[in-house]
């Protein structure tokens, strides 16, 4: 059975990547860093379907807590799979942007790849199969106003991926990364009215999480053998 993390296991499209992941029938550690109440109640989920999951937390941008906790999972056996999904929005114009609205979501998605992704490497190598892939957001691809911190994090995330891919494919490791547009959650409904979203999305709905989360599994599987170093949208046609 491989082993799956997935960090920031508990949000819309997080759960939906550790249901499906789990019926693709691997373990999966599912990441929450203030939400472990969540993650407790997916991993019940996932394990009264006929699934192993278990729920883990820590915080990706204190890099020594994160390693110590990596280290406490890598006792149990290489990951083999890991879903770089945390995130936060810290949204303003850049003219009015805090220093610390700038750097906080730099340090979770930028240095929580860094803090989740390194450690985990050379065990992954060692079993010459590896699935990564990293989420970022068509706001890296067009830009959004009111997100040039999120969208620069988010960027950066795909000049690292594919940088990662040429360094691990030789030892059977995939890098990618999906790039999700306007996606139904919370977040969005806060965000976009209904006739907001006909106006900007040419497929005129929003995406739902289970749509991503069937793309991360094909990335996931076997079936994705040959696909590494690649930014895939997924957003409707927006771009």
């Amino acid at each position: 059975m491989r082993r799956a993390l997935v960090t920031g296991g508990t949000g819309a499209i997080g759960s939906a990547i550790c249901r499906k992941l789990s019926a693709q029938g691997a373990h999966i550690y599912v990441h929450s860093n203030s939400r472990l109440d969540a993650a407790e109640t997916l991993v019940e989920e996932i394990r009264q379907g006929g699934g192993s999951a278990q729920a883990v937390s820590f915080d990706v941008t204190d890099a020594e807590g994160t390693e110590q906790q990596l280290q406490q999972i890598l006792e149990e056996g290489p990951i083999q799979i890991l879903i770089n999904n945390a995130g936060i929005h810290a949204d303003a114009p850049l003219a009015g942007m805090s220093r610390q609205q700038w750097s906080s979501v730099i340090d979770v998605t930028l240095n929580g790849f860094y803090n989740v992704t390194q450690p985990l490497l050379l065990p992954m190598m060692s079993t010459r199969w590896g699935r990564i892939i990293s989420l970022s957001s068509i706001a890296a691809i067009t830009g959004n106003r009111g997100q040039a911190n999120y969208a620069a994090a988010k960027a950066a995330l795909h000049g690292a991926s594919k940088s990662l891919a040429h360094e691990v494919a030789s030892r059977g490791i995939t890098v990618n990364v999906v790039a999700p547009g306007i996606i139904d959650s919370p977040m969005a409904e806060q965000s976009f009215s209904a006739e907001r979203i006909k106006q900007l999305v040419p497929m005129q709905r929003a995406g739902s999480p289970d749509e991503v989360a069937e793309l991360v599994s094909f990335l996931s599987s076997e079936r994705s053998a040959y696909i590494s170093a690649q930014v895939i949208s997924i957003n409707g046609a927006m771009a």
